[in-house]
């Protein structure tokens, strides 16, 4: 064979071994963190690069909260939306398909009458009627049928047919009306969780006859408190433990122990295991007033709790060494200077979306803006952008914001709907209800934006592009101010009004 022909075979083998080297070397390095720093190779090395396919798998989170789940429902034994916003970050809002035409109400709870009870507030006693702020209703699957469960302001928690609109359970009494959002118990024990204004959160049963009360936290079981004795927050249960921050302005833990008896009923044996006050010194000194009662629903993301109260104080908890014995520890913390009852919104990469009121008009919350997102890893400039509402005394945030794809959405008291850049925090879109003041938290599911105004009515939106103004699919005149919440599942929308009913409307 001539020589310049066996000099090229010579050359070209000698590439192949260059390059499979290179490529041996590189899959090796890329692979050296997945064993300790002095462990030796189990065993023969790998002859090439293995196929893309054959990445290693990260870890299974351990931690609290998985970010994976952020937007996803609350676990898997449940199906519905179990808490206030869905899940432990605030970020699930429902299943479709949803109504995109003009609706039909499905049935309307009472039928005639209205749900209403006297209370006192700041001295005040007042009727109060249907469903407020919060008042989002759990929507679940139970024993081969859908369940909507809800508190409202006639002192009951309600326990319905999302079919029929009638009774499942009888009412269960208590003894003030419920502004927050029922919890249903994310790993299928038979258990629904909620707070009243008559000093007490509870542990409900709802495998009797009748619900059935199994254990109860009074506002006053610890030391110190400020405020009052409410509880508006949607409480969490991760692994055993609830999570609840009342209007005592103290934030709770309690392990549940739940069970089942011999009987076969479920049971619980709580015990506090951690409080702390949702304020301190600081705080107190700056805002000048004791009104920071926690009315917002905690969040909790990878191992921190997130919440902030009515003084503007934004806090997050480490929880990692809570189940080792070891208490929590504070984090994170950022004055407002305002009231924020507005939920805590994480997203999937660990930033704070937060909404805070403009009452007091203090120099700080003039500086920091009312619409805010977060970045709780840089505790001493968190600010990622923050936009103002400020034309108004009251003007600012009293709904949770939602985020949808690369938009946060908010809702002023003024009636404004805003859509944000996450990323740059610019406002992509603006647009006004008519009403008066929107405490809702707007709704997005299957590009349907739901939110409700003051002025009675309920108004869909098609928001699939992020870039233009929504385009209005449907208004549909209902009655009453509606400032609670809506619950989206499964072709139907559920949600209270301050004229005293629950409205259950449906696809056409």
């Amino acid at each position: 064979m001539p020589r310049p022909v066996l000099f090229r075979l010579f050359v070209a083998g000698m590439l192949v071994l260059i390059v499979g080297g290179v490529a041996t070397t590189a899959y090796a390095l890329r692979n050296a963190g997945t064993r300790g720093p002095s462990a030796a190779p189990s065993g023969p090395a790998p002859s090439g690069p293995p196929p893309a396919s054959a990445s290693p798998e990260p870890p299974p989170f351990t931690g609290w909260s998985d970010p994976k789940l952020v937007g996803k429902p609350y676990g898997t034994k449940v199906q519905g939306l179990l808490t206030f916003r869905g899940n432990p970050t605030r970020t699930y809002y429902g299943q479709g398909p949803v109504p995109r035409t003009m609706p039909v109400e499905k049935w309307q709870f009472p039928r005639s009458g209205g749900l209403c009870a006297m209370s006192s507030d700041k001295g005040e006693t007042r009727e109060w009627c249907g469903s407020g702020w919060t008042g989002q209703p759990a929507v679940f699957e139970r024993d081969g049928r859908t369940w909507v469960v809800f508190g409202a302001y006639d002192r009951s928690i309600h326990f319905l047919d999302a079919v029929t609109g009638e009774r499942i359970l009888p009412d269960f009494k208590t003894g003030d009306i419920i502004k927050g959002s029922v919890t249903v118990d994310p790993d299928g024990f038979p258990l629904l969780y909620s707070g009243s204004r008559d000093n007490y959160y509870r542990v409900i049963a709802l495998d009797r006859g009748v619900p059935t009360e199994l254990w109860k936290l009074s506002a006053d079981a610890v030391k110190p408190t400020l405020w009052n004795d409410d509880w508006d927050g949607s409480g969490l249960i991760i692994d055993d433990y609830l999570l609840e921050g009342g209007e005592n302005s103290q934030f709770h833990i309690v392990k549940l122990n739940r069970g089942y008896g011999p009987d076969g009923k479920v049971t619980v044996n709580p015990q506090l295991v951690f409080h702390t006050p949702g304020w301190d010194e600081q705080q107190l000194k700056d805002f000048g007033d004791t009104n920071v009662s926690i009315e917002n629903s905690v969040a909790v993301f990878k191992d921190t709790v997130y919440f902030a109260n009515s003084g503007g104080l934004v806090q997050g908890w480490d929880l990692s060494g809570l189940k080792a014995g070891r208490a929590p520890t504070r984090t994170f913390r950022f004055w407002t200077g305002d009231d924020t009852d507005a939920s805590v919104v994480v997203d999937a990469d660990g930033y704070l979306y937060v909404g805070s009121e403009f009452e007091k008009g203090n120099a700080r919350s003039r500086e920091v803006g009312q619409m805010l997102k977060l970045d709780p890893s840089k505790p001493d400039n968190p600010v990622v952008w923050s936009v103002k509402d400020q034309a108004t005394r009251p003007a600012g945030i009293w709904g949770t914001p939602a985020l949808y794809r690369d938009i946060a959405i908010y809702d002023t008291t003024g009636g404004d709907v805003l859509g944000i850049d996450r990323a740059s925090g610019e406002v992509r879109w603006r647009f006004h209800l008519p009403g008066g003041e929107t405490w809702q938290s707007p709704v997005v599911v299957d590009d349907t934006l739901f939110i409700g105004d003051c002025a009675g009515t309920m108004h869909a939106y098609d928001v699939a592009d992020t870039h233009t103004d929504p385009k209005l699919l449907w208004e549909m005149k209902i009655g009453g101010c509606i400032e609670a919440t809506p619950a989206v599942w499964k072709g139907s929308l559920y949600f209270g009004t301050r004229a005293g009913a629950i409205h259950a409307l449906t696809t056409a």
